[in-house]
C-alpha cells in the first residue's frame, strides 16, 4: 500500500506476534488488493477488568502506580511505545491502535473500590502511563473526570500527562486537588512544527495549544510542566531550546525528556511512515536513532533505554540541560502530598 493515509500516524497494520494466522493480500499475478482503503473509522471495545490500578517497578519511571481508562489510542502518534501492548488483546500495534479503542467505564468504580479496601495505602497515581487518558473519546465517556472525583473525593494524589486540551474541561477539579497539594501536570510536547505534528501525531493539539492549556493551568496554581518527548534525531532534535523556552513563558514550572526508541513492531511502523513521509532524509534519520541506541533502533535497558547512549545522546543531554538551566528553576515535578488521604467507610460515590 502506497497511499498515505492522512489522519493517521501508522499507516500499515503490522502482523500480530501472538497470532499463528495473519491476512494476506498480495497476489501471485500481481493483482494485489488493498487491505485498506481510506482512513479507518474508530471502533470501541469494552472492558471490565476487576482491578483498575497497574504497577511497575521500572526503575525509569518516576511512578510505580497507573490507571489506563483506555487501551489503544486515537491520537495516533506514529512513535508511541504503547503500541505493542495493543498485541495482547489481539490486534495490530499499527492503525488497529488508533483505530480500535478499549474503553474501561467502570473504572471509576473500580478505583473507589480500591480505595476502600483496608490494606489500601495512598500512594501517586499516574494517569496516561501508557495511553492518553485525554484522548477524543474522553469527551463523550467522560471516565477521566469521573476519575478525577474519586481522587478528589479521597484525597490521593494523582499526576497526569496529556497531549489533549480536553483537560482544561477538568480544571475545576484540578484546581480543587491542587490546593492539597494533590496533582501535577505535564503536557508532552514533540515539536512546535505544525506541519511536521500533523503528519508525526495527527490528531494530538497544537503545540500553541498546548502552550494556552499551561497558561491556564498555571493562572489556577495548578502544578504543570512539560516532556520534551520523543526527541527523534534529524527531524526534531533543534527545536529543544525553543520548546523549553516557549514552555517556561507560559507558566510550565518544569521539564524533561526522552529520545525516541522502536521496540518491538513499532519500528515496523515507523520506518514505513518514515520512508512515505520524509523519503529524503528517511536513511539518515533511521542511521541517527540507530547512533542512540548502540547500532539499533530499539533498547530495553533500564538506565539508558530513555535517553538513548553514545555521543549523539550526549549531544541531546547537553543541549536539553543547559537550556533547563536557563528557563527552570526547578528540575523535577513538585512532590504530592499523600497526608491527606481519607476513607468513608462503605459510601459509594458510584
Amino acid at each position: 500500500m502506497n497511499k498515505y493515509l492522512k489522519g493517521k500516524g501508522a499507516q500499515i497494520n503490522v502482523p500480530n506476534r501472538f497470532l499463528k494466522q495473519e491476512l494476506n493480500t498480495e497476489d501471485t499475478n500481481g493483482l494485489d488488493e488493498e487491505l485498506i482503503v481510506g482512513s479507518p473509522k474508530t471502533n470501541v471495545c469494552y472492558e471490565t477488568p476487576k482491578k483498575i490500578i497497574s504497577t511497575n517497578t521500572s526503575p525509569d519511571l518516576v511512578f510505580n502506580a497507573s490507571i489506563n481508562p483506555y487501551q489503544g489510542c486515537e491520537h495516533g502518534c506514529v512513535y508511541c511505545y504503547a503500541r505493542n501492548s495493543h498485541e495482547y488483546w489481539g490486534f495490530s500495534a499499527g492503525l488497529d491502535f488508533e483505530s480500535k479503542i478499549i474503553v474501561k467505564p467502570d473504572a471509576p468504580k473500580l478505583l473507589e473500590q480500591e480505595f476502600l479496601q483496608a490494606t489500601y495505602r495512598p500512594k501517586i497515581i499516574m494517569l496516561s502511563g501508557n495511553t492518553d487518558c485525554y484522548q477524543p473519546l474522553e469527551r463523550k465517556y467522560k471516565i477521566t473526570r469521573n476519575l478525577l472525583m474519586i481522587f478528589n473525593k479521597y484525597r490521593n494524589p494523582v499526576s497526569i500527562i496529556t497531549k489533549n486540551t480536553l483537560i482544561s474541561r477538568d480544571i475545576d477539579l484540578l484546581e480543587e486537588l491542587a490546593r492539597m497539594n494533590l496533582v501535577s501536570i505535564v503536557l508532552s510536547i514533540a515539536t512546535l512544527d505544525e506541519e511536521l505534528r500533523r503528519i508525526l501525531e495527527p490528531r494530538t493539539a497544537s503545540a500553541s495549544k498546548k502552550l494556552k492549556i499551561i497558561e491556564e493551568l498555571a493562572a489556577k496554581n495548578i502544578p504543570v510542566g512539560i516532556m520534551n518527548a520523543p526527541i527523534i534525531p534529524g527531524l526534531n532534535h533543534h527545536e529543544t531550546p525553543l520548546i523549553l523556552k516557549s514552555a517556561s513563558d507560559a507558566g510550565a514550572q518544569f521539564a524533561g525528556y526522552t529520545v525516541v526508541r522502536l521496540n518491538g513492531q513499532i519500528s515496523t511502523i515507523f520506518k514505513d511512515w518514515l520512508e512515505k513521509t520524509f523519503p529524503d532524509r528517511a536513511k539518515k534519520v533511521w542511521n541517527l536513532i540507530r547512533e542512540l541506541h548502540e547500532g539499533n533502533v530499539n533498547d530495553s535497558q533500564f538506565g539508558r533505554r530513555m535517553k538513548g547512549d553514545g555521543k549523539f545522546a550526549e549531544v541531546i543531554k547537553k543541549l536539553f540541560e543547559i537550556n533547563r538551566r536557563k528557563y527552570f528553576k526547578s528540575k523535577d515535578a513538585p512532590k504530592l502530598s499523600t497526608d491527606h488521604f481519607r476513607k468513608f467507610g462503605n459510601y459509594s460515590l458510584f
